[in-house]
């Protein structure tokens, strides 16, 4: 049972990991080659996508690793699967801090009401979330190790 555990979780957390690094350094330099306004379409729409299914992807994964160092407690590598947890605490509280109120307010524009600053804004979130994705793929890591 902890063994189909160890692998759901590592699987569900991968895949976070995946789709983020694809936004990260494929998606959004994408978008940032498209024409101003298909740019910022884009990203609004991205962000209206992703807003709603990655809040319930990252606590889901964080539930996970949390069963399993729960259930694995006196196992090898529980201090590894511990560590990924708070390293993914870390990325949700990053995420509601810094990310989610450039997403929400980002995710409503459209070429006509979005601010001035609006690419300054995008910017900032991309910093961020490069930030984010270190500290996720850094936990992904850890339950790969602790797999071993």
């Amino acid at each position: 049972m902890l063994g189909t555990l160890e692998v759901v979780t590592t699987v569900a957390v991968g895949l976070m990991v995946g789709v983020e690094f694809s936004v990260a350094f494929v998606m959004n330099p994408i978008f940032n080659a498209l024409p101003e306004d298909s740019h910022q379409l884009a990203r609004s729409h991205g962000g209206r996508m992703l807003g709603t299914v990655m809040p319930f992807w990252y606590i889901g994964s964080l539930v996970l690793v949390g069963i399993w160092a729960v259930a694995g407690w006196r196992h090898h590598g529980t201090g590894l699967v511990v560590t990924a947890a708070a390293l993914l605490i870390a990325s949700v509280i990053m995420s509601i801090l810094l990310l989610v109120p450039i997403n929400n307010r980002g995710k409503t524009w459209t070429p006509e009401n979005r601010p001035a600053d609006w690419k300054q804004q995008m910017k900032r979130w991309d910093r961020f979330h490069y930030v984010r994705v270190a500290v996720i793929i850094a936990a992904f890591a850890l339950l790969v190790a602790a797999l071993t």
